[in-house]
């Protein structure tokens, strides 16, 4: 399963958003859904207009990190007059429990959604566990 962060650690990766990687006005976000899906995870990251070769995704004990980079309009020879569009790096850390099979993670980039599939580990899984009775009968108990 996901595991949700404290809010103090939210606080700490939302300041750093804000003043490393956006501006005051405007902070640089990487907005996502995750659900179960079957025996795994599945989590959309809305990454519209990044190059797809800027995403960069680690997994180091049981935190994934996912990096991208969505570079500014090349304007040499213009005046820019507005720019509301949010550019840089976005960064954003999932913390993934011990019952997730981190090393079997799945990613596609596709229109703008980077989607990952991390399936649940073997052992997480439920399992019959069979019971052998005194008489010598097996009986099966869901586990």
């Amino acid at each position: 399963m996901l595991m949700r962060t404290d809010p103090f650690r939210e606080l700490d990766r939302l300041a750093q958003q804000l003043f490393d990687n956006g501006t005051r006005a405007r902070p640089v976000a990487m907005p996502m859904d995750a659900y179960r899906e079957g025996d795994q995870f599945v989590v959309h990251f809305d990454l519209p207009g990044v190059d797809p070769d800027s995403v960069d995704m680690d997994v180091e004990r049981n935190v994934l990190t996912v990096r991208a980079e969505r570079k500014g309009p090349a304007v040499a020879d213009s005046d820019l007059v507005v720019a509301e569009r949010p550019r840089g790096v976005f960064s954003r850390q999932l913390f993934l429990g011990d019952n997730l099979d981190t090393e079997r993670i799945e990613a596609v980039y596709d229109a703008g959604v980077l989607t990952l599939r991390i399936p649940i580990a073997e052992q997480a899984k439920p399992r019959k566990i069979a019971i052998t009775r005194g008489d010598g009968g097996r009986k099966e108990i869901s586990a």
